[in-house]
C-alpha cells in the first residue's frame, strides 16, 4: 500500500497534539519513566546480583528517545540523571522540547532526523519508542530499517522498548466511529481496517468554535508475534512481551503492546 508520509504534516501534529497529549498523559510521565527504567534492568545501585540486571553502572546511562515529540519522557529521564538524546522529525515539537530543556538546564541532546536515517553506532545503553510511534511507514521494509538502526545504535547488552497498539487490542476494542471532548475541542473519529487488519485507516475531525480541521492517515498494525519476528529479523537476541507497564502478560486483558528487545 502506497501512501504519502502523513507524519511529516506539521499541521496535523500542531492541531492534534494537545488532544493526544493532554494533562492526563503528562501526569503519567513519571510512572512511565520508572516502569521503563525497571524494564531496562538498569542496575543503578548495585543492590542485586540477578543475571537479568546489568552490571552496576559507573556513569549515567545513555538513552535514545526515538520519536521524542515535545520531550515529555526525555525530560523525565534527564531529571533521573540519564544522558538523553531525543530524535524527532517535527521541528515545532523539537523547538518546544528545547525551550523546556534550556529552562530546566537538563542534559538532553535534541536532533531533527528521520528514524529511518538516524544511527549512532554502539552508543546507547537503551532506546525507547513510546506512545504508539511505530508503524507510520507504508512499507514494512522501512519499519525493519528503523529496527536495524536501533540495533546498530545499541551497545552490546542494550535494550529497546516499543510501546504501541497491538493488532489484537485494536480488533478487540474496535469501533467504527466515536466522538469525545478534550482540551476545549470536540473530536470526531472514524476508523477502517485495511488489508485484513494490516493497517488501520483513521479520519479525525477537530471542531473548535468556527474552526474545522480534518486529517486522514493510515498506520500499520502489528500483532505481538509479528513484531517479535521483525525484531528478531533485525538482529535482537531476546524479545519479551508485556500487556502493560506492570509487566503483566500480553493476553486478552492487555491494555497495550510492550516489547522489550535485548541486544
Amino acid at each position: 500500500m502506497k501512501t504519502f508520509d502523513w507524519f511529516k504534516d506539521t499541521e496535523f501534529w500542531e492541531y492534534f497534539s494537545p488532544i493526544m497529549f493532554d494533562a492526563a498523559h503528562w501526569a503519567e510521565v513519571a510512572d512511565v519513566a520508572d516502569a521503563v527504567t525497571r524494564l531496562l534492568r538498569f542496575n543503578l545501585y548495585g543492590e542485586t546480583s540477578s543475571e537479568e540486571w546489568h552490571e552496576p553502572l559507573t556513569s549515567p546511562p545513555k538513552i535514545l528517545d526515538l520519536c521524542c515529540g515535545v520531550g515529555r519522557i526525555s525530560g523525565e529521564f534527564a531529571r533521573m540523571g540519564f544522558c538523553v538524546t531525543g530524535v524527532d522529525i517535527t521541528e515545532s515539537f523539537l523547538n518546544t522540547a528545547i525551550e523546556d530543556r534550556d529552562y530546566e538546564k537538563l542534559n538532553i541532546e535534541y536532533i531533527k532526523a528521520d528514524a529511518r536515517e538516524f544511527v549512532r553506532s554502539c552508543y546507547f545503553d537503551a532506546v525507547v519508542n513510546l506512545y504508539i510511534s511505530f508503524g507510520y511507514f507504508s512499507e514494512q521494509k522501512d519499519d525493519l530499517k528503523v529496527l536495524r538502526n536501533v540495533y546498530e545504535s545499541l551497545k552490546n547488552g542494550g535494550s529497546f522498548i516499543i510501546e504501541t497498539l497491538g493488532k489484537e487490542i485494536a480488533v478487540r476494542d474496535f469501533v467504527e466511529a466515536e466522538w469525545f471532548e478534550r482540551a476545549g475541542c470536540t473530536i470526531l473519529t472514524e476508523y477502517e481496517p485495511l488489508d485484513s487488519w494490516a493497517f488501520l485507516r483513521n479520519r479525525w475531525i477537530l471542531l473548535k468554535g468556527d474552526k474545522r480541521i480534518e486529517k486522514r492517515f493510515v498506520q500499520r498494525l502489528y500483532s505481538a508475534s509479528e513484531l517479535r519476528s521483525l525484531l528478531f529479523e533485525a538482529g535482537f537476541k531476546k524479545v519479551e512481551i508485556y500487556g502493560d507497564w506492570n509487566e503483566t502478560r500480553y493476553d486478552q486483558h492487555a491494555s497495550k503492546l510492550i516489547t522489550v528487545a535485548r541486544k
